[in-house]
């Protein structure tokens, strides 16, 4: 014996069999057939609450996301009612609404107490998620190595205009903000600095100390953590936006490398223009101090002369060395944030972020290193 609900002749058809038989749907599941056989298919499932079903829907020939969204609110009542709803002969066109329709397995895991993990878990998660994060950032470093590799021996690989490209946007854009900072901090440290050595009638090493410090560390350094917050997240946002709009995929799927086409120039101009900002910044720098140390009465060739004294050409190439380091750390971070955005608007902001703080972190590491490899080695 079957029960039988028709919403007419080009609508959905619901037919229950009793005893806990399968229940079947044919015709159209659209808004208008889901509406009509709503109220029925919710009492079949209600009425074999805490035992599976079966929903045969084989006989369905048109299936919307009003359809989907039916047959996920049918899964969901039978989960709630103690029971289980299983979907059979559903299509695959179908079948694909209906993932794009249904909760992911968090989002369905989530509401239940039971399936919370311990702090045990979420730590043994956490760490395999640095793992996995350890092991991509290893494959890319690797990758990007062997690619800058092989443009150093071949460089007609290297795409030269769009390095001209993103050297101009990242370079010549950046240079009023990187002057104006570079002035102000040369203002600002001989300043503070001359404050304490005036009770020592030591004011005119002001200059010496401005000099060294520029051209050692506060110039390559500034000049890469401006560009890390202008143009590192520049990169990170650009390329997870392709990511986003699967450009990236599309790239691979035509055969051509993301590596040669979007990160090689990017870095290749990093490496360019960040030894260019760092000298700008030393120059403004230096004009700043100049300011400030003709302001404590001493003749401007004075200044000169103590600065071209304490600072040294080792001094200057060291400096420029750093800043050619810093170069490749604030294009390849950004780079590989964006490489790895995930999906939604969301996820772009997020790489962008990641890229800032990552870049930041790791400059300041590295030239933590270079301090301790400069003094060890006399320099």
């Amino acid at each position: 014996m079957t029960a039988e609900f028709s919403s007419g002749p080009r609508g959905a058809r619901l037919e229950v069999r009793p005893g806990g038989g399968p229940i079947s749907i044919s015709g159209r599941l659209d808004g208008a057939g889901v509406g009509e056989v709503w109220d029925e298919a919710v009492a079949a499932v209600d009425g074999c609450a805490g035992s599976p079903v079966e929903l045969d829907v084989s006989a369905v020939d048109y299936c919307d996301g009003a359809g989907a969204a039916f047959l996920v609110a049918l899964e969901e009542r039978a989960r709630r009612r103690g029971g289980s709803l299983a979907i059979a002969g559903l299509r695959d066109e179908f079948a694909a609404i209906l993932g794009m329709v249904a909760p992911g397995e968090d989002a369905a895991a989530a509401p239940s107490g039971a399936s919370r993990r311990n702090p045990v878990a979420l730590l043994g998660a956490a760490v395999l998620d640095l793992v996995a994060s350890l092991r991509e950032t290893v494959a890319y470093v690797g990758e990007l190595t062997v690619a800058l590799a092989g443009v150093a021996m071949r460089p007609s690989q290297l795409r030269f205009k769009d390095v001209m490209l993103v050297s101009e946007r990242a370079g010549i854009g950046a240079i009023p903000i990187v002057a104006l900072i570079g002035f102000l901090l040369g203002l600002i440290l001989s300043f503070q600095s001359a404050i304490p050595m005036q009770r020592f009638g030591a004011e005119v090493f002001v200059a010496d100390l401005l000099g060294i410090s520029l051209l050692r560390e506060l110039g390559p350094l500034m000049a890469a953590i401006m560009l890390t917050a202008r143009s590192g997240s520049a990169f990170a946002a650009e390329i997870g936006t392709m990511k986003v709009n699967e450009e990236v995929d599309a790239l691979t799927t035509m055969g051509l490398d993301p590596m040669r086409f979007l990160i090689l120039p990017r870095v290749v101009a990093a490496v360019i223009v960040v030894p260019v900002l760092a000298m700008i910044t030393n120059v403004a720098g230096l004009a700043g101090g100049a300011l400030m140390f003709s302001s404590l009465g001493f003749p401007f060739v004075t200044y000169v002369t103590r600065v071209v004294e304490a600072a040294s050409l080792t001094d200057f190439l060291g400096g420029i060395f750093k800043a050619f380091v810093f170069g490749i750390i604030v294009a390849a971070v950004g780079c590989q944030r964006g490489l790895g955005t995930g999906k939604g608007a969301g996820a772009v902001g997020l790489s962008t972020t990641s890229s800032v703080v990552t870049g930041i972190t790791l400059i300041a590491v590295v030239d933590g290193v270079f301090a301790v490899a400069f003094y060890v080695m006399g320099i």
